[in-house]
């Protein structure tokens, strides 16, 4: 316990000297290497002055909304006797009149710093909050950031890295917090009304959350969350192809296919062509240079309805489709051309963008466990993190399409090709490659099937995560009064930030969850039942100083955070 008691000191402290520790990631863009997926993690919304002082709608000067504070939140809910470790919160009370909401928000598999936009009108959280007078909270999810149980990322740490886990941190957090706010030790969920709002991960956690603990959140907002936990999930890719640019979709399609026929074969002289036109000359497994190239349709989920004709993938479809200052039929250039301009693009341009100084081997190769980022257990590495729930719990491996489909990315790309990743990331924990339970992850918390009241839902056409939230194709799951399912023409998570309702479609779907909002929280009345007796002392905030903010509060690879800008 000694050990554990220094660790608070330094998430408390957390000086200059561990900032270096932080940079962990092998690329530029914050992944470990260039053939491992992008977490999706919510948009960050831009704001002015986070570090100026708010005024509430009376007329009282609040703390700025960067202002950090701790919460005591337990190690292990199984074994409280482990004791506690410092929780990140970010918190105003700007909207709040008494009786008014609590609106809690974890941005979910990010370092949380950067996200304290949340708390604002910028995003449906405070315009719910606004409208109802409520108070808004944004939480940071254990084993990201600086909220870590231990003081590091092993497999022995990340055995209280679960699921449920998070899942009641939202509950001992919400009992037993005392809010830095008038009153604020008197708001627990049985004496005002507490909404969970989440995005991506955060968005199914809030799903999963009231079906796991029904009656803490009186009501609920997932955006684009991804309720289902899927093992083979090639559908990511899907919304992407029926929504990008005709002509590049099927260029695309033909150069893939081309690659894989290739690579399949025995002519050595065609592979060996292949592989020095995209730069990729000196690498050894033709999976990790037909996986690649996912890189470029990864770079769809940074749109975002606010993003520019310069984005990165509209760059990448040009490269492939205007030529001669004229572009292609929908049914594109075809095969010659796309491959030769696919090819230029990707080494005079592209690779430098992705890999960096770093080799195209050491950049986007997958099989090298000498590489450091495998081993490397420090804290603040979202991607090892999140790889580890991915490996155990939900999977949504990012693959070829079936061969009776139609596909963007290589089919010799497959699950066996990320499992065996778990396995190099996590060998204390995975003797060989994992099976991952979806099956459990789906059973316990009812995926595509959740019937939950006053449960919001809102996803994107253009989200290349849709197929696993409950609007996937093919689900046909029916919007109600209480579980409303509302579907706009954004991207991912779209809905979360106002700068997005200048497409009608997400005005209409931030109207109808802020009409639902009012609605039931018409009918919240405080519990009359006695509450069960908390599991430790109610915890009061800690506020870190400003030189500690100086060091944690400014957001790291936030710019690269695959999700886009709201």
């Amino acid at each position: 316990m000694a050990f554990l008691s220094i660790w608070k000191l330094v998430c408390l402290a957390a000086p200059l000297s561990l900032v270096s520790l932080f940079a962990n990631a092998a690329l530029p863009d914050g992944r470990m290497h260039g053939n491992m997926m992008r977490t999706a993690s919510i948009p960050i919304v831009n704001m002015d002055g986070p570090e100026t002082p708010v005024t509430s709608r009376n007329g009282t000067v609040l703390p700025a909304y960067n202002t950090t504070y701790f919460f005591d939140q337990l190690i292990d809910h199984n074994n409280p006797s482990l004791g506690t470790f410092k929780q990140r919160f970010w918190h105003t009370w700007e909207f709040y009149e008494p009786g008014g909401p609590i609106i809690l928000m974890t941005p979910g598999e990010v370092n949380a710093d950067g996200y304290s936009g949340y708390l604002t009108n910028r995003t449906i959280n405070g315009l719910i909050a606004q409208q109802q007078n409520g108070s808004t909270i944004v939480l940071e999810h254990r084993f990201y950031g600086l909220s870590n149980p231990f003081p590091d990322l092993s497999v022995k740490s990340l055995r209280v890295h679960t699921i449920q886990q998070a899942i009641d941190d939202l509950e001992y957090f919400s009992k037993n917090v005392n809010l830095p706010m008038p009153n604020g030790d008197n708001l627990t969920p049985d004496k005002a009304p507490w909404i969970l709002i989440g995005g991506s991960y955060s968005g199914a956690l809030t799903s999963w959350t009231m079906v796991n603990k029904p009656g803490l959140f009186f009501a609920g907002y997932g955006s684009s969350g991804v309720v289902e936990a899927i093992l083979d999930f090639w559908q990511y890719f899907e919304p992407i192809r029926e929504h990008m640019p005709a002509n590049c979709s099927a260029d695309v399609q033909a150069v893939i296919a081309h690659v894989d026929t290739v690579f399949s074969g025995k002519n050595q002289t065609a592979i060996q062509a292949i592989k020095n036109l995209f730069g990729m000359g000196d690498m050894t497994h033709l999976d990790d240079v037909a996986g690649s190239l996912r890189n470029n349709l990864w770079d769809w989920q940074s749109l975002q309805i606010t993003s520019g004709p310069g984005s990165q993938f509209f760059n990448f479809c040009d490269a492939l489709e205007v030529k001669n200052g004229v572009s292609a039929s929908a049914t594109g250039w075809g095969l010659d051309h796309a491959l030769a301009a696919w090819g230029s693009y990707w080494t005079t341009s592209y690779l430098t963008r992705l890999c960096g100084n770093s080799t195209a081997e050491d950049c986007l190769g997958s099989y090298n466990t000498t590489q450091a980022y495998w081993t490397d257990t420090t804290i603040d590495n979202s991607g090892r993190s999140w790889f580890w729930i991915v490996c155990n719990e939900v999977g949504y491996l990012q693959e070829g399409a079936p061969a009776n489909r139609p596909t963007l990315v290589s089919r010799l790309v497959q699950p066996p090709y990320d499992l065996r990743q778990c396995q190099q990331m996590f060998p204390a924990a995975f003797s060989k490659p994992p099976t991952v339970n979806t099956a459990k992850t789906n059973r316990v918390y009812k995926g595509w099937d959740v019937k939950v009241d006053r449960l919001f839902f809102a996803n994107g056409m253009r989200d290349p995560w849709r197929d696993a939230t409950i609007s996937a194709e093919g689900r046909n799951a029916q919007s109600t009064s209480l579980q409303p399912i509302a579907l706009g023409d954004g991207f991912h998570c779209s809905d979360l930030g106002t700068s997005a309702n200048v497409d009608p479609t997400i005005a209409a779907v931030q109207t109808k969850a802020l009409a639902s909002m009012k609605t039931w929280l018409a009918t919240w009345k405080p519990s009359t039942q006695q509450q069960p007796p908390v599991k430790g002392p109610r915890s009061a905030p800690h506020v870190g100083s400003k030189g500690q903010q100086s060091v944690v509060l400014k957001p790291l690879f936030a710019w690269v955070r695959g999700a886009g800008v709201v």
